[in-house]
């Protein structure tokens, strides 16, 4: 069974920056860097919308709204993905869920999420 366990989230001050980590554990050794890795986010009130993604080629692609400011990364070795988000906005406050495909996306799997909180 695929679990993916955020963690990272709080409280922050406009300007500031936070680092989301996401680990996954249940899947077969090494089958980790095939897998394409993302980072949705969900704000009250709002669907659940992509952030950034990153493929098994190191590949990233980003939400235009975080551009230039957010970061996602992974290590293959520790099966863990990572979203450094700089320079936080109001707007910016979600909970953040980390997001799953293997190779032919057939399956979708998700964390719980963490609570991202951008205020002064």
């Amino acid at each position: 069974q695929v679990q993916l366990v955020e963690s990272g989230g709080g409280l922050v001050q406009p300007g500031g920056s936070l680092r989301l980590s996401c680990a996954a554990s249940g899947i077969i050794s090494g089958s980790f860097r095939v897998t394409r890795m993302g980072w949705y986010r969900q704000a009250p009130g709002s669907q659940r919308d992509l952030v950034a993604r990153i493929g098994s080629d190191g590949s990233a692609d980003y939400a235009d709204s975080v551009k230039g400011r957010f970061t996602i990364s992974r290590d293959n070795a520790k099966n863990t993905v990572y979203l450094q988000m700089d320079i936080l906005k109001p707007e910016d406050t979600a909970i953040y869920y980390c997001n799953l495909v293997p190779p032919g996306g057939l399956v979708n799997y998700w964390g719980k999420g963490t609570l991202v909180t951008v205020s002064s």
